[in-house]
């Protein structure tokens, strides 16, 4: 079942760090009569709503199985490193991934930063979730690496960040299942992407009235090739 069609109006998934405020007020002022329900989840578990049929579309956080599903890239978020504020990266204005090489990294099991090396040290234990090794790095055991959403997201007055600019970034989608791609999920898929209440993009416009030709007045060439409009009827 999709939105729309099982009476809960238009289901919407997203991954933290995300803020779908924006899209969701331009929908509730374009489509006021389908309501839309907002469900939070993880990066592990956003695609399987995807395919159980639990969310018509979703904000997610890519690299994702895309079997089945439709997907279109929105942005990229900047990686920052989450330190103490005492520690020596929160005297500078960026870091480098050289930088951290001294340094235990928290590597947690929902990380979805694509690393082909992992910077730094590995730290004494793998945390299952961002917000544990946000704890971590509070406590003094390490540091953590993150979009920068997350990072703000999981904000303490003891840490701080700064901006990674050579580290690997994480990219945020709008994803739903291709064989469900209903006028809803077009609607929203317009909004995200900036398309005016009247665009037709993405559907079949009406087709405008024929309108029967007028029959052409039939004129006669003159010896001299003047044309000599018919003569009326006495």
């Amino acid at each position: 079942m999709t939105g729309g069609e099982n009476g809960t109006g238009f289901r919407l998934a997203y991954v933290p760090g995300v803020t779908p405020a924006k899209w969701v007020n331009i929908w509730a002022e374009r489509k006021p009569e389908v309501p839309l329900t907002l469900l939070q989840a993880t990066a592990a578990e956003i695609v399987p709503l995807l395919r159980e049929g639990a969310a018509d579309a979703a904000f997610v956080r890519l690299p994702i199985d895309r079997d089945g599903l439709s997907v279109i890239p929105l942005y990229v978020e900047t990686t920052v490193v989450v330190v103490p504020k005492d520690h020596a990266a929160a005297a500078v204005d960026e870091v480098a991934v050289a930088d951290l090489s001294t340094e235990e990294v928290l590597h947690p099991l929902d990380d979805t930063i694509e690393w082909t090396t992992l910077p730094g040290e590995p730290a004494f234990t793998r945390p299952a979730t961002t917000a544990e090794a946000v704890e971590l790095v509070a406590a003094g055991t390490g540091v953590l690496l993150v979009p920068q959403s997350l990072a703000r997201l999981h904000h303490r007055k003891d840490l701080t960040y700064r901006p990674v600019p050579d580290a690997p970034q994480s990219q945020i989608a709008l994803a739903w299942p291709t064989e469900a791609t209903t006028d809803l999920v077009d609607d929203f898929i317009g909004i995200v992407r900036g398309r005016t209440v009247n665009s037709t993009r993405g559907r079949t416009p009406p087709e405008p009235a024929k309108r029967k030709p007028r029959k052409p007045t039939q004129s006669r060439a003159t010896p001299s090739g003047h044309t000599k409009k018919p003569r009326r009827p006495r």
